[in-house]
């Protein structure tokens, strides 16, 4: 089975946000170039921004769709942060799906 990435903020680690914005773009151009690609990535919470118009990152993002890459932003994340429109890239589903998938991935990662 295929690797599942979780992502949980529109930026990776802690500290300065602006490099942390920095980290995730380059991390998914990165991840975007691999050969072998997660199955599918998680969004939630602040993450969801990073499927929606304006975003920094959505040619890597639509590039790992393309490659079979399976988006998949929090509902309730997205309604929370008011993009329920916004959505360009990805598929948006509900906690069930996502706490499904999580408990029955056999490798999670979280970045």
């Amino acid at each position: 089975m295929a690797k599942t990435l979780v992502v949980n903020n529109e930026y990776m680690g802690h500290g300065s946000e602006e490099l942390g914005r920095q980290l995730i773009g380059s991390f998914f151009r990165k991840l975007w170039g691999l050969d072998t690609k997660p199955g599918r990535i998680i969004f939630y919470n602040s993450a969801v921004k990073l499927l929606a118009k304006g975003s920094p990152v959505l040619e890597a993002l639509d590039g790992l769709q393309e490659a079979g890459v399976d988006l998949i932003a929090c509902g309730t994340c997205v309604t929370y942060f008011d993009l329920k429109d916004k959505i360009v890239v990805g598929r948006v589903s509900s906690m069930n799906e996502i706490s499904s998938a999580l408990s029955n991935d056999s490798e999670t990662i979280t970045i």
